[in-house]
């Protein structure tokens, strides 16, 4: 279980995650598997993976669900242990900032240096 920050001037962690990406597990349980992230916390260094670390939750009982219930939510992964999928190679890769002539910063495959859409 990870530890929330209660300052408002905690560290936030450059995450070069976006929301979108379609990436794969490199390590733990659920190496191999691959999804889209769906969330970026840059202050817990942590991304939510569309269908990875699914958790059971149980709630309470209340007036709207009389019953209870137990939900499956979708818990945040370290960031160090996903790797953007790169299309052509099908492989985990990193990634690296491209800076042009003109001033623009681009994402780039750090291996392939291809641009990522």
């Amino acid at each position: 279980m990870s530890v929330r920050p209660q300052s408002l001037n905690a560290k936030r962690y450059k995450i070069r995650l976006k929301v979108g990406d379609n990436v794969m597990i490199r390590a733990g349980k659920y190496k191999g598997q691959s999804g889209k992230v769906t969330q970026v916390h840059p202050v817990l260094n942590k991304v939510t993976v569309e269908g990875i670390n699914i958790a059971k939750r149980h709630i309470k009982p209340t007036r709207q669900h009389p019953q209870g219930s137990i939900v499956e939510i979708t818990r945040p992964i370290w960031v160090s242990k996903v790797g953007i999928v790169d299309p052509t190679a099908k492989k985990p890769a990193r990634i690296a900032y491209k800076v042009t002539k003109d001033g623009a910063k681009s994402r780039v495959f750090a291996g392939s240096t291809k641009e990522i859409k």
